[in-house]
């Protein structure tokens, strides 16, 4: 696959920078906020390694550690999540950068974890809680808004990276909802937990509120709203506003927390124009003066913005330089309510003018995410297919999944450029029967007009990726590869791939001149745009065939570059760097150096599942390649399986060319050797190496089976092997093994 030219300039990087920067800056408390100490002091001296702070919205919980946060003696790390952060990897990533805050040895630690389709339970989060139980000093990493992880991926992530939490450290996590982790460490004394009730206000906290908006009063009114409202923080807060404007004004409602009628108080009380700005701004995750003036159709945003931090409990600022803000979260929703509720036909055009400020200011990523707010599907598709390549190359393979997610099959399908697009992306995860199905879509679509994603049409992107499947053999990959190849002009971002495609099929036709031509030539130009999924895999390829003519020299300088970008990169996990691993592997055997042999070899088995038949002729040499360098080792027994997955992908994809014959010598060679008695342990299969990194969590065999989408009697006979192969006769012992020969951790 190809890269786009990159779309942001410095000041459009800028500008994503300090959305970024504001997710990991402590929340200054506001001034005459109450003290929790009381309520702090206990958690931190427990001696727990995690704290969990629950309760429902409006109970300060973020203000509770805020002030956490400026006591604390210990180096602390502070993340604030939003909705788009339920992803494992990117939430793994934003943990590692937090850390980095506190921990300066650990530089490399966010490369480490947000590598391209790395594996999150198996690599990032062992990675991440390594670190932390490394770390030469106590520190406390405090995450806000846990509540926005949604995903039961997340969730078993964090419960791999709190094990690293060494004592004397500390996480601690505010949560609307409940915190899955924390079932498990209550039972073994090793988490305190703060509920509402911890966090509820007594009557001199309700005197301290309503002193600070000066306004007076008794103990005894004190204590019939604290009552009323049952401690809850943001109600006595509304309360002491609406008394700040009417001081014979009566607090009342049905609802338990009175939330409904404060918050109408409260708005009531507001000028019109305010109002207004309020409702509209709502539809913003961040606010900025610009931004607002954009949405509104105004120029007072900055103006409005710092009268309403002066005046609003709920308007929080999210860098130092109070340019930027959010709603409270319980705010924020009431205030869409009220939208939907006053203006509900304003809500699209809002969003819409939204994305038109992010797009103009070089944040086209966050004005897609407004723009699926909208009823503009069309430009919703024709930006992310344009974004698409080079979000995916970029390393966020996951947000461009989540973009297709949102947009809907349907969408796609109306669209057979992004359709393209979804069989590369779920060819490259190994998501197989999604890769036949976007193959068939886009095998029966038509499409006139010149794609927005750079190629030169769309027959010529359709035929790239008939290449790169090979459904139908060699002879009709090398017609689809040299179509591609004569529609893609030399400035073409796909003409790089269109040349990896064709020198694979001239591979498969057994023309390795012409084939080794054409992997220099997508080497070079792969290099030129910054596109390393093109340059590891000619240089991988072009490692081979110089192995096969014994230019050793050649092999190991074309091995180590396609090493060095995939380290760059991290792309450890990913389908493009298994073949690299697998050379490597067999470079290090002919020097004599096993360790590094059986590391490089380690790397390969442990990302081959990504390498499936949808993309054949890749994951059928990844395993010749394999099963070489283990019959050289005297694993026969490895190397024997490793045939028996090349049979399931010739089940589906039989014709492959010279790849046959290779087949063919290869049983041969490992029958000799059977001869002469050479034995070996078998490698995990595929389905175990997904199960594998589950046994750090604490999920049950039941809840792995759920995670998998398999029975639980599946699970078990998986997990039986696991310890059988690797000699072990417990989790712990399984994954400790796991990781001292590279199965699990970075």
């Amino acid at each position: 696959m190809s890269e786009a030219p990159h779309l942001s300039a410095p000041a459009e990087i800028q500008l994503d920078r300090t959305l970024l920067e504001a997710k990991f800056v402590v929340p200054q408390p506001r001034r005459g906020s109450v003290c929790r100490a009381a309520v702090i002091d206990p958690a931190r001296s427990s001696g727990c390694r995690v704290a969990g702070v629950t309760a429902p919205a409006g109970y300060g919980k973020t203000t509770l550690l805020a002030q956490w946060a400026q006591i604390e003696d210990r180096r602390v790390a502070w993340v604030s999540l939003d909705r788009y952060d339920d992803d494992p990897t990117l939430f793994l990533t934003l943990l590692a950068y937090a850390f980095t805050h506190v921990s300066r040895d650990n530089s490399s630690l966010v490369a480490d974890v947000g590598g391209l389709c790395v594996d999150a339970l198996g690599r990032a989060a062992p990675r991440l809680a390594s670190a932390f139980r490394s770390s030469p000093e106590p520190f406390v990493l405090i995450v806000d808004d846990l509540h926005e992880l949604r995903s039961p991926t997340c969730h078993d992530a964090l419960d791999v990276v709190i094990a690293g939490v060494p004592q004397g450290s500390q996480f601690v996590a505010a949560s609307r909802a409940d915190q899955p982790h924390l079932a498990r460490l209550r039972a073994s004394g090793d988490a305190i937990e703060l509920g509402g009730g911890d966090l509820a206000m007594d009557v001199v906290g309700a005197q301290q509120v309503f002193a600070e908006a000066d306004v007076g009063v008794s103990a005894e009114r004190a204590a019939v709203l604290t009552e009323r409202t049952e401690g809850w923080p943001a109600g006595l807060y509304l309360a002491a506003m609406i008394a700040r404007h009417d001081r014979d004004g009566v607090v009342s409602g049905d609802d338990r927390y009175v939330s409904d009628y404060l918050y109408r108080e409260s708005m009531m009380l507001l000028p019109k124009k305010v109002q207004r700005f309020l409702r509209r701004t709502a539809v913003l995750d961040q606010l900025c003066a610009p931004l607002c003036d954009a949405v509104l159709g105004e120029v007072r945003g900055q103006e409005r913005l710092r009268a309403l931090e002066s005046s609003n409990s709920f308007l929080v600022p999210l860098d130092g330089h109070r340019e930027w803000y959010r709603y409270h979260g319980l705010y924020r929703e009431f205030l869409l309510g009220e939208l939907r509720r006053v203006e509900p036909d304003l809500v699209g055009k809002l969003h819409l003018r939204a994305a038109d400020w992010y797009e103009a200011n070089g944040s086209p990523v966050l004005a897609v995410e407004h723009l699926l707010d909208t009823a503009e599907q069309d430009r919703s598709i024709q930006l992310i297919t344009e974004l698409a390549l080079p979000t995916l190359n970029s390393g966020n393979m996951s947000t461009v999944q989540q973009w297709l997610v949102a947009l809907g099959d349907p969408a796609i399908e109306g669209h057979p450029p992004l359709a393209v697009m979804a069989g590369w992306v779920t060819a490259l995860t190994g998501e197989t029967t999604a890769a036949e199905r976007w193959a068939a879509v886009v095998d029966a679509a038509t499409y006139d007009p010149v794609p927005v994603d750079g190629s030169a049409s769309f027959e010529s992107g359709r035929a790239m990726l008939r290449a790169g499947m090979c459904a139908h053999g060699p002879e009709e990959m090398m017609s689809d590869a040299s179509f591609s190849l004569g529609e893609e002009p030399p400035w073409s971002p796909w003409r790089d791939t269109a040349v990896l495609m064709s020198a694979h099929a001239h591979l498969l036709a057994g023309d390795t001149d012409t084939a080794g031509a054409l992997f220099a030539e997508a080497a070079e130009l792969g290099h030129a745009r910054g596109n390393t999924n093109v340059v590891v895999d000619s240089e991988a390829e072009l490692a081979l065939l110089a192995i096969d003519h014994g230019r050793w020299a050649e092999a190991t300088e074309r091995a180590e570059r396609a090493l060095s970008i995939i380290h760059e990169r991290r792309t450890y996990d990913y389908a493009v760097s298994v073949l690299a691993f697998a050379v490597a592997g067999r470079l290090a055997l002919r020097r004599g150096d096993l360790d590094e042999a059986e590391r490089q070899l380690t790397r390969a088995m442990r990302a081959r599942p990504s390498c499936t038949f949808v993309l054949p002729f890749f994951a059928v040499r990844v395993r010749l390649q394999l099963a070489k360098a283990h019959t050289a080792t005297g694993d026969l027994s490895a190397a024997r399986h490793l045939l028996r997955e090349i049979d399931e992908v010739l089940k589906r994809r039989p014709a492959l060319g010279a790849l046959v014959d290779q087949i063919s010598e290869l049983r041969e060679t490992v029958a000799a050797h059977a001869q002469l008695g050479a034995t070996g342990a078998a490698p995990l299969t595929g389905a175990e190496l997904r199960v594998l990194p589950y046994l750090q969590t604490h999920l049950t065999i039941a809840e792995i089976g759920e995670r998998l989408f398999v029975s639980r009697n599946t699970v078990s006979s998986e997990v039986t092997s696991i310890y059988r192969k690797l000699g072990v006769s417990s989790r712990n012992e399984a994954v400790e093994r796991a990781t001292v020969i590279g199965l699990l951790g970075g």
